[in-house]
């Protein structure tokens, strides 16, 4: 009997709407293809338009419920002021009547375009007062700007007042080193997360909001390679460590991970980064780097770490989340 996986905290559609598509400058849908193209990007892999397929693959791999986000190819990190903010409301719509036609079976990630922290803090608003405390953020702003900015408190405040669920993915490294072997991938996506993780622990940021709920893509990066270099450094009063915060290993206790490490040892090291508990299931769907085979996939894993990937650590952050007083659980 397959083991059911109770959430899967990491799924991808693109919500298709082609009459509002039609005002939006650099995208256009391809009806006869089945496939959208954004600011000269054709993203072609149709099932991620379908989703009625996520739901089918849901079926076929025992999972009960996902959280779905838009994938890296709409972030659109360039688009400004209320470009940014038509852009949001076009994808957190389309996300919304996605989900309420799937009978509960999906719930939105919706999304918040951290180049614009104050948009995405008003979106927070937003949602917050219908009850909705779910979203989804790229890891970095597509330039210089770091998450650790006095920029970007308004946004943080605003999640944590509602404990909300912050799913981060990382976006597009603009390392031309890494233009050679897929590495924008293989290596530049962990290396996103990891510079994201590095700045909202040492700046502080997960320390002073401690009811938001942060969950990273892929394992946390390469946050497992270095967390240890990043105490020393606290440890030893490196330059620019502000030592008055909380210790990094303390902190990153307080993240959440998927299990994405394609890798029984990685997948560990990750368990011993930021806590046994706190690795929970994400498939990526449909994307071939992700765990599409999930069950083949971690097949090979020890048992108890499968078990609770799939199903114990899935509901200890389901019942953190509903477990907070005066807030709806959308």
């Amino acid at each position: 009997m397959t083991q059911t996986i109770a959430l899967d905290v990491h799924t991808h559609l693109i919500p298709v709407d082609e009459a509002r598509l039609a005002s939006f400058e650099g995208v256009t849908w391809d009806a006869g293809a089945g496939v959208m193209s954004l600011d000269g990007h054709v993203v072609g892999m149709k099932s991620i338009y379908q989703p009625d397929k996520l739901l089918t693959w849901m079926e076929q791999n025992a999972v009960a419920h996902a959280f779905v986000s838009v994938p890296p190819p709409t972030y659109r990190q360039h688009l400004r002021g209320e470009e940014t903010r038509s852009w949001a409301d076009y994808l957190n719509a389309g996300l919304a009547g996605i989900v309420e036609k799937a009978q509960g079976r999906l719930t939105a990630l919706l999304h918040l375009p951290t180049e614009e922290p104050l948009i995405a803090a008003e979106i927070v608003r937003a949602a917050a007062a219908s009850g909705h405390r779910h979203f989804a953020m790229p890891a970095g702003t597509g330039d210089e700007r770091t998450l650790g900015l006095a920029e970007f408190e308004p946004l943080w405040q605003a999640l944590d007042d509602i404990a909300a669920f912050v799913f981060f993915h990382p976006g597009e490294c603009a390392d031309a080193r890494l233009s050679a072997f897929y590495l924008t991938n293989l290596l530049g996506n962990p290396y996103e997360s990891t510079v994201a993780i590095a700045h909202l622990v040492l700046a502080g940021v997960l320390e002073r909001h401690q009811r938001l709920v942060p969950c990273f893509a892929h394992g946390g990066g390469l946050t497992p390679m270095v967390a240890g270099r990043w105490q020393r450094g606290f440890d030893t009063a490196r330059p620019g460590m502000v030592l008055n915060a909380a210790p990094p290993e303390q902190v990153l206790g307080r993240i959440f991970v998927d299990c994405i490490c394609h890798g029984e040892a990685a997948a560990e090291a990750a368990e011993k980064t930021f806590g046994a508990t706190n690795v929970v299931f994400g498939s990526d769907w449909p994307f071939p780097m992700g765990l599409i085979d999930p069950h083949v996939q971690l097949g090979t894993y020890e048992s108890t770490r499968r078990l609770a990937y799939v199903d114990q650590n899935t509901l200890k952050l389901l019942n953190r989340l509903d477990a907070v007083p005066g807030l709806g659980g959308q």
